[in-house]
């Protein structure tokens, strides 16, 4: 099983040339060639895989092998060798610095591997001994024997010299035996080195100790199946399949190319062939285009024919067609009710108006009479309860009077002081007098104190409402005046309407473009560029457009750039206008299919006159123009946005004035629109603003002046007011012993707190005086006189409360009485209201639908006219066709007399005379030279047939490549597995010699190789990492990896780099003998070891040559960098 592996690999390798021959068409003259090579390839393949081993016992160690090599002045050595290696075992033995490693980097170079390689240098020049300008190795491969490369000129030996510079160049030549140069190509030592079956980067060739234990050491199980597929050549193999089916995809394509230039051979191969065969047929060919010029003349004379009985048919039906003038009649029937029904509404509406204006009249006068009203009924309130409390306290005072009277006259005794009575009545009569005057006073003072705190917040409020319209007015004064000022001085330049600097920036920009600044010069501002088809509407446009009007547009930011620099004197940072970038076009976007079309109302784009495409697709972009209605009344563009769907591709609209519509939202400007930029005449404006040139005016300036002024008046009129209200309070409030005060309510309080204060110390000086009277023997005739009078001031205040509370009465039911008329004339206000809103829908709706029949009625007439024009046109070109049939039926009859009916119409017939006079033409052309077609015509027939033959030949070779190649893949997986399968039984062979257990495990599929190894007492042990294992069975570890490749590979030599330097003298000793016993069954090819330690271990043998090195100079050491 080993041998026949073996066999199949180094077939194999030996057909690695011809793969590569066949894998690059470029290399390949001809397809026949191609063809041959793969059968040959083919047969080597089938044969590979069953035949015996292809080298011969003498011939298999006499070419690849290391003769000898020689390094000049090559890393830090300047000279060694010249080295004479023999054909089996070599080993290279020296002390560290003799040059072991260095012998085998200059292998790697001389047989031209690169720097990395070698795992020494990253560049060649690192090689070149320090102070030398260049460095030579020199190799000699044995060529013997009947499979010797190119014997009859190299002879038994090849000598490769390299020579590197310190600049990192190198140069190579290639020597026979004599020492004469053969080639210098890279191409040629690659050939060399493609025969021997040498891979200089194939660690089975030659494994330096700094590539084994990055294998071994790896992580990555994809790294070390890449690493087996490099040494067994399995991936060389897999990268040359790929190719070769990268080339066959290749040709097949070229295949496919060929039979287009196949289908044009077959072309002309035919264009020939019909002029060949068209040179007896010439006679035929002009005998029939005689009958063809007659069926034509009378062709044309019945399609003739026909297409005046069309038209008549035509005419006539068209004539029968009278639905446009029914539908016109039906419609003017439609607007007549329309109009009669709109009239209707419109006198309702009138009337309604007149009903709600009176109405509101009465309304008006019922609101002020129920606040006369209301305030006559508080007056008799307060009057009602003044002159009850009045007979409360009478009736009170009556009761007191009684009491005493009762008791004085139940007494035994009377007192006699009758000077010190009536002095005390009268003192209490005065008290009681001056106590009803402060109470008076105190009630007055409090109704005075509410009604002042009521002025004082109403003077307040209108106050604030003055001061806030003062400042509106102010605003509004000062915007008119700058209105009028930009409109004065828009008399001489238009353009000072959109800024005072307009002009001077504009011819900023035309001096700018003539000194070439700009690339393209800008456009703007927009709003000088734009006019409009209907001026009527100009409050909607400027509304949507109001923020882009002073825009400028710039082709490019280099632009844009300079443009901003040119305002920047004319105009603040805070108020340039605005700069739209966008590539200047010649043509208008077409929106036919994202715009908005409706019948009734047109877009913002439709009303614009614009000359210039560049404004025109700036306020697409920008604003979308395409897409906004300009809708007249507002409760028509409510119902068109609102009410149902809004028109497609429709996003908003404006109505006239101003007003922006949704479908979902509706905006109002708080303020009137002014237009400002796209006005018609600025006279008309200057004289509707304010004053013009010297003539009197009523303008808004002046109405405004007005009113601030007379806001002013009535704001510092009030303001003196309210003084002299809080200093007539300050006055009144004197009589109550009152502080000189402020005027403020916290003063009036205290103060009215004060007077409360008063009236109680006079009631308590009343009651003590009469706590006295009560005492002392009272007057009982003057008590019962006293009592009397008391009971007649009680009667007339029980008349006056009758009557207050009578009068009271009236003023409430007459209240009441006004406030139902008044809430009778609101509902009915109410209903009006709707009634109005009501008739005014049904006034839009009649005015939207006698808009709309009137439109279809334009609409009809036009039909109907084009419809009767049509009729005419037809009746006139009936005539003419009449004319023209007859005049061709005159000349068909000059052509041939007799009349024929063709079968097929007069184009097809002129197609076929034409291309038979092309034919005859070409035909006649050629007619006088027969060789000349004869010899074109065999020419195209064999180009043809030979390209059909190419093509047909291709396409078998690439179907039989195809058969190839799966046959290939199959057994390139066989031997995938068999490599595999031997490599892990070889590996546990040499491990079990080390008494340690270990395994391989391939996953082909994945590209995956993990190797685990477990020393000798851990077998049990679930550790199985590389790791775990000493320096020294690491190394045997690798030592026996290599080995298992070596069994299963084939090279002519194998370099093994230090493989003991980590062993210990046991498994030095295993290594060494497992070594050997591979170099004995395979003595026909040569090892090459390097190690530091001694040999006298060796056994004594002619196939085992010790070169022994010298230990390094130290004057050469220390000369090192």
């Amino acid at each position: 099983m080993q041998g026949n592996g073996t066999e199949q690999f180094c077939t194999m390798n030996k057909r690695k040339s011809n793969v590569q021959t066949v894998a690059k068409p470029s290399k390949i003259c001809r397809t026949e060639d191609t063809t041959q090579v793969q059968d040959e390839e083919d047969t080597d393949e089938e044969g590979g895989f069953h035949q015996e081993h292809t080298f011969s016992s003498s011939s298999a160690g006499d070419i690849g092998v290391i003769e000898s090599i020689t390094l000049k002045n090559f890393m830090s050595h300047h000279l060694l060798g010249p080295f004479q290696f023999g054909p089996n075992v070599n080993f290279i033995v020296g002390n560290n610095g003799s040059g072991k490693s260095a012998i085998l980097t200059a292998l790697i170079v001389g047989l031209g591997g690169k720097a990395t390689t070698t795992n020494r240098g990253a560049s060649l020049k690192s090689f070149v001994k320090y102070g030398e300008s260049s460095a030579e190795v020199t190799v000699k491969l044995r060529n013997r024997g009947s499979d010797a490369y190119k014997g009859d000129v190299y002879g038994d030996c090849i000598s490769i010299e390299q020579r590197i510079a310190s600049d990192g160049c190198r140069t190579c030549k290639i020597k026979n035996k004599p020492g004469h140069i053969i080639s210098t190509k890279k191409e040629e030592l690659t050939a060399i080195l493609d025969h021997f079956n040498i891979q200089v980067d194939n660690p089975v060739s030659i494994l330096n100790q700094e590539m084994s234990k990055q294998f071994l050491h790896s992580k990555s199980e994809a790294d070390k199946y890449k690493f087996f597929m490099k040494a067994t050549l399995l991936e060389q193999m897999k990268r040359d399949y790929i190719h070769i089916k990268q080339t066959k995809a290749v040709t097949r394509d070229q295949v496919e190319r060929q039979e287009e230039c196949l289908k044009d051979l077959r072309q002309l191969f035919l264009q020939k062939k019909e002029k060949y065969e068209s040179l007896s047929a010439l006679e035929n060919m002009k005998k029939t285009l005689e009958d063809l010029k007659k069926n034509m003349a009378w062709s044309l004379v019945w399609e003739k024919k026909w297409q005046v009985q069309q038209l008549r048919e035509q005419i006539e039906k068209e004539q029968n067609y009278t639905t446009h003038e029914e539908k016109l009649l039906l419609c003017q029937s439609k607007i007549t009710l329309a109009e009669k029904r709109l009239q209707d509404i419109q006198q309702k509406l009138g009337k309604v108006k007149e009903e709600e204006e009176s109405l509101a009249e009465e309304s008006r006068k019922l609101k002020e009479e129920v606040k006369l009203k209301s305030k006559a009924q508080k007056s008799q309130e307060v009057v009602y309860f003044r002159a009850e409390n009045k007979l409360k306290q009478l009736e009170k005072e009556q009761c007191l009077l009684q009491e005493r009277i009762n008791k004085i006259s139940n007494s035994n005794s009377r007192r006699n002081h009758e000077s010190e009575h009536t002095l005390r009545v009268k003192k209490i009569s005065a008290l009681k007098k001056q106590l009803e005057k402060f109470e008076a006073e105190s009630t007055a003072l409090n109704q005075e104190i509410k009604e002042k705190q009521q002025a004082l917040f109403k003077g307040r409020e209108e106050y604030d409402k003055l001061s806030m319209e003062e400042k509106n007015i102010q605003v509004s004064l000062e915007t008119k005046l700058k209105r009028r000022n930009q409109l004065t001085a828009s008399r001489s330049n238009r353009l000072r309407r959109f800024g005072d600097r307009m002009p001077e920036l504009l011819e900023s920009i035309d001096k700018a473009h003539a000194q070439g600044r700009f690339i393209k010069k800008p456009v703007g501002p927009i709003g000088a560029c734009i006019s409009l088809k209907d001026p009527s509407l100009v409050v909607a446009v400027e509304s949507c457009l109001r923020s882009f009007m002073k825009t400028f547009c710039c082709d490019n930011y280099k632009d844009e750039k300079i443009l901003q620099e040119l305002m920047s004197p004319h105009f603040p940072r805070g108020s340039r206008p605005q700069i739209m970038v966008c590539p200047f076009t010649d043509r208008v976007y077409n929106v036919q299919n994202r715009g908005v079309h409706h019948p009734e109302f047109p877009s913002i784009l439709d009303l614009l006159i614009i000359d210039n495409p560049v404004i025109t697709n700036c306020l697409i972009d920008m604003r979308n123009i395409e897409c906004i209605l300009v809708i007249r009344e507002r409760a028509v563009a409510r119902r068109v946005m609102q009410s149902g769907r809004p028109p497609r591709n429709c996003r908003e609209a404006f109505t006239a004035d101003g007003d922006q519509v949704y479908s979902h939202r509706y905006y109002t400007p708080e303020n009137e629109v002014i237009v400002k930029y796209l006005g018609g005449d600025p006279e008309a404006e200057i004289r509707q603003s304010g004053a013009g040139r010297g003539g009197k005016s009523s303008g808004p300036i002046v109405q405004i002046s007005a009113s601030l002024m007379f806001c002013k008046a009535r704001h510092s009129g009030h303001g003196r007011e309210a003084a002299w209200r809080i200093h007539s309070m300050q006055k009144k409030s004197g009589i109550v012993k009152a502080l000189n005060i402020k005027c403020s309510l916290f003063t009036v309080c205290f103060q009215e707190r004060v007077s409360v204060e008063s009236i109680n110390r006079v009631k308590a000086s009343i009651t003590e005086l009469e706590n006295i009277e009560e005492s002392q023997t009272e007057d009982v005739s003057s008590l019962e006189e006293d009592a009397q009078e008391n009971e007649q001031k009680i009667e007339l205040e029980r008349k006056s409360v009758q009557e207050a509370q009578s009068e009271l009465e009236k003023h409430t039911k007459a209240v009441k009485e006004i406030d139902r008329k008044y809430q009778d004339i609101r509902n009915k206000r109410e209903q009006l209201t709707d009634e109005t809103e009501q008739l005014k829908e049904e006034q839009v709706k009649a005015t939207a639908e006698c808009s709309k029949l009137e439109q279809s009625l334009k609409i009809l007439e036009k039909k109907l006219k084009a419809h009767q024009d049509n009729i005419e046109a037809m009746r006139a070109e009936l005539a003419l066709k009449e004319e023209e049939t007859e005049d061709i039926e005159a000349k068909a009859r000059e052509i041939c007399t007799t009349p024929q009916r063709p079968d097929r119409s007069a184009e097809s017939i002129d197609t076929e005379i034409t291309r038979l006079r092309q034919k005859i033409s070409s035909q006649e052309s050629s007619h006088g030279n027969e060789e000349q077609v004869i010899r074109e015509y065999a020419e195209a027939h064999g180009n043809y047939k030979n390209k059909s033959s190419q093509v047909r030949d291709l396409k078998r070779f690439i179907d039989r490549l195809d058969n190839i190649m799966t046959d290939r893949q199959a057994r390139y997986k066989t031997l995938r597995r068999s490599l595999s399968v031997r490599c892990k039984l070889y590996f546990n062979n040499f491990l079990i010699k080390l008494h340690c257990c270990g395994s391989m495990m391939f996953d082909h599929n994945n590209e995956t190789l993990s190797i685990s190894v477990k020393p000798p007492g851990q077998e049990k042990d679930n550790i199985n990492d590389m790791r775990s294992l000493s320096g020294g069975e690491r190394s045997f570890s690798t030592v026996c990896f290599i080995l298992s490749l070596w069994e299963i590979t084939e090279s002519p030599f194998r370099c093994l780099d230090e493989f003991d330097v980590y062993m210990d003298m046991h498994n030095r000793r295993i290594s060494l003998d497992l070594l050997l016993e591979l170099s004995e069954r395979q003595h026909l090819r040569q090892f090459i070891f390097i190690t530091p330690q001694t040999t006298s271990s060796l056994p004594k043998s002619p196939h085992i040559k010790i070169h022994q090195l010298q230990d390094p100079e130290r004057e050469s050491e220390e000369a090192l960098p």
